[in-house]
């Protein structure tokens, strides 16, 4: 059995190249041989940023989908014209007002199957497309994320790029320094790929100077553990003040993984992130800085309750687990 996988992002190494890594490794550990569309072999790079281990796979340069039993197409919001038995296009976000409605699209739309990473996405796709998209979580390999010696430490993991979604580092720099709480640390992590400039970069290292606040560049992925182990909080400011819904959070990755090491999550009620955190049970969802300012110095004071909601959310990652995905995906093919 023959599977060609389709991302144009590879050189993100975000959460759309953790999902498709995923699925890459389901298929092999199942018996297919896999191509992926990319220039270079970049497996290594895979596993030291995902610890996923695809160097089973082969990487081509050619775009061809003849001759396959399966093509796996992470979108742009464009369509293929495919020649597989069977084609996924999965739908990492929310595309509005793109090639969907094109009278082209449409009829390929009719013969393909789409699958998105969360409700959120599914509501504006289906719209988009007029498909009936299945909604198949982002694979988070819970057992892999611990407490550890818990610190006094916020923690945000996301991309230091603003080209797609707007993550919101400014605005988590700017509660952090109004809380003003002096025995705590502020963790900004993640990777520099596509839509991270030296500017953005210098100007969040100005707007954070004279504060407790470190940066984590392109961690790997025994350093986002060993982060999301120490961390009693996770914060997040992405989609805050976006316009579109391409801007928010499509899901949250990196909000799971810290769930899962009982970090409790204080982020945007925006997006995917409404179908991760039950607000009060398992962390908290905020709509003005004012409130994320708020909700954190609760935490930060209530020591019982900082707890209780810890070990809720640690329960609340397990639906998100990876043995999931590979369940519905392995009924999809």
């Amino acid at each position: 059995m023959k599977a060609l996988v389709h991302n144009p992002y590879w050189d993100s190494l975000g959460g759309g190249e953790r999902y498709t890594s995923a699925f890459v490794k389901l298929l092999l550990d199942h018996g297919w041989q896999v191509d992926i569309q990319w220039p270079h072999d970049i497996s290594s790079d895979i596993k030291n940023r995902f610890g996923i281990n695809i160097s089973r796979a082969n990487f081509i340069d050619e775009l061809r989908t003849m001759n396959y039993e399966l093509l796996f197409w992470l979108s742009d919001g464009s369509l293929p014209t495919s020649f597989a038995k069977k084609t996924i296009i999965h739908m990492q976000y929310p595309f509005q007002n793109s090639l969907g409605k094109t009278l082209i699209n449409q009829i390929k739309s009719q013969f393909y199957k789409f699958v998105v990473n969360s409700k959120f996405t599914k509501q504006v796709i289906d719209n988009e497309y007029h498909v009936n998209s299945t909604v198949i979580y982002p694979p988070v390999d819970t057992s892999l994320f611990k407490p550890g010696k818990k610190e006094n430490i916020i923690l945000y993991i996301g991309r230091f790029s603003n080209l797609t979604q707007r993550k919101g580092h400014d605005q988590l720099i700017k509660s952090f320094k109004n809380l003003k709480l002096d025995s705590w640390k502020l963790i900004l992590a993640g990777g520099m790929g596509v839509g991270s400039t030296d500017k953005d970069i210098s100007n969040l290292k100005k707007l954070a100077a004279s504060s407790n606040i470190e940066f984590v560049f392109n961690p790997t992925f025994s350093q986002i553990q060993n982060l999301c182990a120490k961390g009693k909080i996770f914060w997040s400011a992405s989609g805050y003040s976006a316009d579109k819904p391409i801007q928010t959070e499509h899901f949250g990755i990196t909000v799971v993984e810290a769930m899962a090491a009982g970090a409790v999550p204080v982020i945007t009620n925006l997006g995917g992130h409404k179908e991760i955190v039950d607000h009060g049970k398992n962390g908290y969802l905020w709509d003005t800085p004012s409130q994320l300012e708020s909700l954190t110095l609760e935490l930060t004071t209530h020591k019982t309750q900082l707890t209780t909601l810890s070990q809720a959310a640690i329960a609340k990652s397990k639906i998100f687990d990876i043995s999931e995905f590979s369940r519905r995906f392995l009924d999809l093919i």
